[in-house]
């Protein structure tokens, strides 16, 4: 006999399907929360200055150590190198990093914050904790264990979903 917790999903059962229609909603809620544009110029800057996410995603990697190799980046970001390459071209238009050749491999491009993109990424960093800290507020410490452990199985399984569609 299995458990409510341990039972899989049933598509047919329109109970289970209404439950899959509102993570779905609520998925597209936080996709259009995450883009409203008073959101965005709180995290990433408003006008010329803005940032997109891939750029803050690309900082949020950069500042974790010295320096990157392009293809390890790339790797980490989850995308293909020429994406991380123009990410990395308009932080350097706005000073947040810079580029140059290895010193054990002149082949090898290595990419790093600057003292301002290290900067730029702790004040928006710093804007993340406190919207966390205002959302968290809404949960008691075990229904933010079950939250974290629910969207990190979420975001395995979209992973899982991704990697089937074009196996390697």
């Amino acid at each position: 006999m299995t458990t409510a917790h341990s039972a899989k999903f049933d598509p047919s059962d329109p109970a289970q399907r209404e439950l899959a229609i509102r993570v779905g909603r609520s998925w597209r809620e936080l996709r259009r929360g995450a883009a409203m544009s008073k959101l965005l110029e709180h995290f990433f800057g408003v006008g010329e200055d803005a940032l997109e996410f891939g750029q803050m995603d690309t900082l949020d990697l950069l500042v974790q150590q010295p320096g990157w190799r392009m293809s390890d980046l790339a790797e980490a970001l989850r995308v293909d190198p020429s994406t991380a390459t123009r990410a990395i071209q308009r932080l350097e238009k706005f000073n947040l990093a810079t580029r140059c050749s290895s010193t054990d491999d002149k082949r090898v491009v290595v990419v790093s914050a600057t003292p301002s993109g290290r900067q730029r990424h702790a004040q928006a960093a710093a804007r993340r904790q406190e919207l966390l800290v205002h959302i968290t507020t809404a949960f008691n410490q075990r229904e933010m264990a079950e939250l974290a452990a629910y969207l990190e199985r979420f975001v395995g399984s979209l992973d899982d979903f991704v990697d089937n569609l074009h196996p390697e």
